[in-house]
């Protein structure tokens, strides 16, 4: 096979043609690097190789703006680029990456969780089940959630204060605080004894 033409498009893309036809659109990096030029002769083997090299690099480019914004676990950048790049390419950009040291999930899920317990005072079973969502390992996310969680009772009655203190005048009222404490993954012994702190139990 003959490349008989390469047209630069946009964002960093140069289009390919083959035999006198369009073939597809590679990154100019992978291209340039390549050492193919109009001209060149190129085998099916090839070409495959600078396909699966520029997903691979434009993979690792999309990545690299996504955690420019906010750091991400693993699986949330995995999610993101399989769908453009496919499976070996997304892999092998993420596993680039943590090689780097720019995508860690244990320091993701750290900051992840002291966000979960400070800012929305979730307690540890809700925050638990959001870092798992984001593909947090169940143990690592139990190690943390260990060490960086706060006296429940003590987190339960700020948040009694700043959402529910209106609401434990009647029975109504408690039990409105009470779902919304255990929708926030509290369990009710911590609840209880909040409550009775605050003499808020009968």
């Amino acid at each position: 096979m003959l490349i008989t033409a390469i047209e630069e498009r946009k964002k960093g893309m140069s289009a390919l043609f083959i035999d006198g036809e369009y073939a597809l659109s590679i990154d100019t990096v992978t291209l340039v690097s390549s050492g193919k030029r109009q001209g060149s002769e190129i085998t099916d083997e090839e070409l495959y190789e600078l396909i699966e090299t520029s997903k691979a690099n434009r993979a690792k480019e999309k990545a690299l703006y996504l955690i420019e914004y906010r750091s991400r676990s693993r699986r949330e950048i995995e999610e993101k680029l399989v769908p453009l790049y496919g499976e070996t390419a997304a892999q092998t950009a993420v596993e680039r990456l943590e090689q780097l040291g720019l995508i860690n999930d244990e320091e993701y899920a750290r900051e992840y969780a002291a966000q979960l317990l400070e800012n929305k005072k979730f307690g540890v079973r809700r925050a638990a089940f959001e870092l798992m969502k984001k593909g947090i390992d169940k143990a690592l996310a139990e190690e943390i959630l260990e060490e960086l969680a706060p006296d429940p009772t003590e987190q339960i009655i700020k948040v009694i204060e700043k959402k529910y203190s209106r609401c434990l005048d009647d029975e109504k009222g408690r039990n409105r605080a009470i779902n919304g404490l255990r929708s926030m993954g509290y369990c009710w012994e911590d609840i209880k004894q909040a409550l009775y702190e605050l003499g808020a139990d009968e």
